[in-house]
């Protein structure tokens, strides 16, 4: 997830301390879309989710995270929405 990151968000360059800070964003973000959904998301297959948390990542490094919300609200709810379908789709088989 991390050169998916630095490639999103055009870092082109080699150092250690932006790939540790990426890292801590890249974390934070998926734990703030792991709540939101309810359950952990898996950001290597799901290419909506992983939208997601690299849309997190742009906006954390861009110091807009307060806007982040806001911005993606419709698809924060559509991805809660989604695995609560999923949940009851279980339940019934």
């Amino acid at each position: 997830m991390l050169q998916d990151t630095r490639n999103y968000l055009d870092i082109t360059y080699e150092d250690n301390d932006t790939d540790e800070k990426l890292l801590g964003i890249i974390r934070r973000g998926a734990d703030y879309l792991d709540r939101v959904a309810g359950t952990p998301q898996d950001y290597d297959t799901d290419s909506a989710v992983k939208s997601l948390l690299l849309d997190y990542c742009r906006y954390a490094r861009n110091n807009a995270l307060e806007l982040f919300e806001q911005n993606f609200r419709s698809e924060l709810i559509m991805l809660r929405i989604g695995v609560q379908t999923g949940e009851y789709a279980e339940r019934q088989e």
